[in-house]
């Protein structure tokens, strides 16, 4: 499964999410559904915004984790 840690990145670098949001150019409804991890998809383009935005990694917003229900 993937973890979601945007909120993680926007903590450390001390910005809201209504300020991500006009920066990156996306809703900050649509910017919710990203950080609560309920998103089907993210745009390569969303991504880039965001990194360049948080100065970051996509790695470090994006975690992969084993689900072991499936075993």
């Amino acid at each position: 499964m993937i973890i979601v840690n945007l909120d993680v990145m926007m903590a450390r670098r001390k910005i809201s999410s209504n300020e991500l949001a006009e920066i990156i150019d996306i809703t900050p409804a649509n910017l919710s559904i990203l950080k609560t991890g309920k998103a089907k998809a993210v745009r390569f383009s969303t991504l880039d915004r965001i990194c360049k935005a948080l100065d970051c990694q996509p790695g470090d917003i994006l975690e992969y984790r084993a689900d072991n229900s499936e075993e």
